[in-house]
């Protein structure tokens, strides 16, 4: 039997589509015919899809939470490959008190609403830097580390919420 009426058994996956073009006679300069035929995406390719869209679409709304995630295995890694960095970290957890000392001295607050924003931040910030400084000397997932993670995870999200909404409301002059 020659090659020419022998069937020739293609091997495909399962789902794939193909197409059989039979081949070309006469002038052999054509360029081929490429036929692109589209799969239907699986329920779980939508799905996937659909969360990675709204995750762009909300991608500065949940800043902190990219943050606090990446935080996570950051102090994982300062655990294990070099504890003392721990050491390092106790010390900067003053920096958002010295922060708050500083911008109260030189421009102080007049409203309450500010005052209250600035001990929010250095509260949230002294917050991050100690659980980062204990994280990274003792492991994340050591005693109520982790519970402490995702108290300062919801503040900060929900502080930064807040603060997306109220920033851009025009003030009223009288």
């Amino acid at each position: 039997m020659s090659s020419r009426s022998r069937a020739r058994a293609a091997k495909a996956a399962a789902g794939v589509t193909t197409v059989r073009i039979p081949s070309q006679r006469g002038r052999r300069s054509h360029d081929p015919f490429v036929v692109v035929v589209p799969e239907r995406p699986t329920l779980t390719r939508m799905a996937l899809d659909a969360t990675v869209l709204w995750l762009w679409d909300h991608r500065r709304a949940l800043v902190p939470l990219a943050l606090g995630l990446l935080a996570f295995p950051a102090t994982a890694l300062l655990h294990v490959l070099a504890w003392w960095s721990a050491l390092l970290l106790a010390p900067a957890a003053a920096g958002p008190l010295v922060w708050l000392a500083v911008v109260q001295r030189r421009r102080p607050a007049a409203d309450k609403a500010v005052w209250g924003w600035r001990i929010t931040l250095a509260a949230l910030g002294t917050s991050g830097l100690a659980w980062a400084a204990s994280a990274a000397g003792f492991g994340p997932l050591a005693g109520p580390l982790e519970l402490w993670w995702l108290l300062n995870l919801i503040a900060a999200q929900t502080a930064w919420l807040i603060v997306r909404r109220t920033s851009n409301v025009p003030e009223e002059t009288a």
